[in-house]
């Protein structure tokens, strides 16, 4: 593997040493906020991680090179370039393959932290069934992820633009553990109540580290999705974002907006519709989803079950 990754030494050596260490993904940088609040949120969060006591690995592609733990300056230069590849697990050979830059999505990222051992990883929120699915069969290759890779996925739950019903669903289907963090209603995303309740509520970080410990000494396979609820003083009430979620579907529909530009087209038009409270929400859930994963990686390195 190491003809293809690049681990940042400061990783390398805290998963030599047993220490914590948490993943995150690019596709944040690359496609999911605009420049500058991209790179400020970037590494924002990887201090909000250091000041849990674990050690932040962000993970992307330069020059066809999968980098676990990229430096400030190629953080700077993958937020700034042009035609950076979204990467899922289709697009990885050819990425690398054709020495390309790419950012990757909750799927891509995974696979990178699964590959460099790391267990935990922090994101905003997962990708999932699609509100259309009948018509365009578009289910997230997050799912699929989910399904077979052995790492932990903290986020504010599946984006508010999808049918979170289905998505836990099939999530259910699947096998993978989706707990709720501190909280009786699955969030969705920008606000804390999805409408649906949380099936396994947890709310202390020592026994979501527990729980982590138990399946995979069980030798279950797949991840485990830890969904944590926005902080109250910056959700956007789900009234209010749904309606704004259908403007946006309805603008999507009408541009032929498909496959891959469909969530970071959604993003943006909701962003401009509720006058960047979106994009503030966004920031602020990820920085909440970070200390919340960073105190679950310290955790799962002390346990002891």
């Amino acid at each position: 593997m190491e003809r293809f990754i690049d681990i940042a030494p400061e990783v390398q050596v805290a998963l030599d040493t047993g220490g914590p260490v948490v993943a995150l993904e690019s596709t944040i940088i690359a496609h999911g906020m605009p420049f500058p609040t991209n790179i400020e949120t970037a590494l924002s969060v990887q201090e909000t991680i250091r000041l849990q006591g674990a050690v932040p690995a962000t993970i992307g592609i330069l020059d066809g090179r999968i980098k676990v733990g990229m430096t400030e300056e190629e953080i700077y230069r993958l937020a700034k370039a042009e035609h950076v590849v979204k990467v899922s697990r289709r697009d990885f050979p050819f990425v690398v393959a054709n020495k390309l830059d790419g950012a990757t999505t909750v799927a891509g990222t995974m696979i990178a932290a699964d590959m460099a051992g790391i267990r935990i990883f922090v994101t905003g929120g997962i990708g999932g069934v699609h509100r259309n699915v009948a018509e365009t069969f578009d289910i997230s290759a997050d799912l699929e992820e989910l399904k077979r890779t052995n790492v932990v996925v903290v986020c504010a739950g599946v984006k508010s633009v999808l049918d979170i019903g289905a998505t836990l669903e099939y999530l259910e289907t699947a096998g993978v553990p989706v707990i709720t963090f501190g909280s009786d209603r699955f969030p969705a995303f920008y606000s804390r109540d999805s409408g649906f309740p949380a099936e396994c509520r947890i709310d202390d970080v020592g026994d979501i580290a527990s729980l982590i410990t138990v399946k995979y000494d069980m030798g279950l396979r797949g991840g485990i999705v830890i969904a944590c609820p926005i902080p109250e003083a910056f959700e956007i009430p789900a009234d209010d974002i749904n309606v704004t979620i259908q403007r946006a579907l309805d603008a999507a529909v009408s541009a032929n907006i498909t496959g891959k530009r469909v969530t970071p087209f959604l993003l943006e038009q909701i962003k401009q519709l509720t006058d960047g409270k979106s994009l503030e929400a966004n920031i602020q859930l990820v920085q909440n989803n970070g200390t919340i994963g960073g105190q679950i990686a310290a955790k799962l390195c002390e346990r002891v079950v």
